[in-house]
């Protein structure tokens, strides 16, 4: 059993080594492959990886390379995690669009549409390879944002592919703790699009707890959570996305990001060149606590799980970014949608979603149209789907700003962005 980390020079990477040591036995893993075209970032990172998998006492083979085609040649599954351009590129995603008056956000708005631009040509690519290499049943998970749509972008293309996303998970976690019962016994009713989802359901044994939440206390602390007005998430009678905060609350966050001078990117690049020195240490066998500020808790375990029902097919419980084929009423059957999902060898098995609400779906139905749009354009290098994109997105809308932020993401990001600067 091969399985490959394509981005395996990124600073998340020690987590999934550890979520794969745990599931060594259950997989019969016999290779684990870290793939990463920045030899250094792979070599210390690699270094990291190689002493948990002793200390866990793994009898396989870790490889580390910089060769596409030899990491992925009969892998049975490959993880996708990139960032093309770095962090870098990531502060320009969210400073420019602050200029004309937009939030600047690395998944969402112009800045996750700049990043989706310069993403899912590279992932195609990638995905090209392993189908050629791997076979056209090998499956791609996607944790690359933007996740929504670079699974569409695989899909489309015929991959055999599945989006993750950490933020249902991470609310079950939490959830389960604050009940003082295991995750598995927490199944959340948590539906929409990959960073534009509600929990409109909480369970626990089968019992309905969310009404009881959505009153005093509990409110209170899940509406700072998700940083929220109480009073909006009781009147959805849900909890949202803490990315809904960008929807909900955009002038409030387009003012903080002008107030703070500050922008997440920043925070992250220093975090990682800390973590890049904590990891060169040779005594270093386990993840530090410091990944935690990181972003994507229990990315592992969430990831490694649902490599494991997929290569063994369990049938444990998931949240993934499927095609919807009716899940969710009202968009198209190839949209991608993040829904609860049974999952076992033939695949993905979504369990039935109730509809959403009118000012839910509506603001679903919206963000689907650009992220169509989003994918034609980041495919053909188009300039006209670009703006169209840009025009369908409900945080930029305005045609006086979304020419003039189209023309200036791209020409900052014209390097990283062929199909629209072709060579000659």
């Amino acid at each position: 059993m091969k399985i490959t980390v394509v981005g395996g020079g990124s600073t998340y990477t020690p987590e999934l080594v550890e979520g794969f040591a745990r599931r060594a036995d259950v997989l019969g893993l016999t290779e684990l492959v870290l793939y990463d075209i920045d030899k250094e970032r792979l070599d210390i990172v690699g270094g990291l990886a190689g002493r948990i998998l002793a200390r866990t006492g793994f009898t396989g083979k870790l490889l580390l390379t910089t060769d596409l085609d030899t990491a992925v040649t009969g892998a049975a599954a490959v993880l996708i995690q990139l960032r093309i351009g770095g962090q870098a590129a990531r502060l320009t995603d969210e400073t420019v669009p602050n200029k004309y008056g937009i939030i600047g956000q690395e998944t969402t708005g112009p800045g996750g549409f700049a990043k989706a631009l310069r993403t899912v040509p590279v992932v195609l690519g990638i995905a090209e390879r392993i189908r050629e290499l791997a076979g056209p049943d090998t499956w791609i998970l996607d944790f690359t944002n933007p996740v929504g749509i670079v699974t569409r972008a695989l899909q489309h293309a015929g991959h055999r592919a599945v989006g993750l996303c950490n933020v249902a998970i991470g609310f079950q976690r939490r959830l389960a703790k604050d009940f003082g019962v295991e995750p598995d016994r927490v199944r959340l009713g948590h539906a929409g699009l990959n960073h534009l989802s509600w929990i409109r359901s909480v369970l626990l044994d089968g019992e309905e707890r969310l009404p009881s939440m959505l009153e005093g206390d509990s409110l209170v602390e899940l509406a700072t959570e998700v940083r929220m007005p109480a009073t909006l998430l009781a009147t959805t009678r849900s909890i949202p996305s803490y990315y809904l905060h960008y929807f909900y609350c955009t002038d409030e966050e387009f003012r903080n990001q002008q107030q703070s001078g500050g922008h997440r990117a920043e925070a992250v690049q220093a975090i990682e060149s800390e973590l890049l020195e904590m990891y060169r240490d040779p005594l270093l066998n386990e993840k530090p606590a410091l990944l935690e500020q990181r972003g994507g808790a229990y990315y592992s375990e969430a990831a490694a799980a649902l490599v494991t029902s997929l290569l063994t097919g369990d049938g444990a419980h998931h949240y993934v970014d499927v095609r919807n084929d009716g899940v969710i009423d009202g968009l198209p059957d190839d949209a991608v949608v993040e829904v609860p999902a049974f999952v076992d060898r033939d695949g993905v098995h979504p369990t039935e979603v109730p509809a959403l609400p009118p000012e839910m779906l509506g603001l679903v139905q919206s963000v689907t149209a650009y992220e169509i749009l989003a994918v034609e354009a980041a495919v053909t290098g188009d300039r006209k789907v670009a703006q169209r994109a840009m025009l369908a997105h409900p945080l930029v809308r305005q045609w006086e700003i979304a020419e003039p932020l189209l023309e200036e993401l791209l020409t900052v990001n014209r390097r990283f962005l062929p199909a629209f600067f072709p060579l000659g």
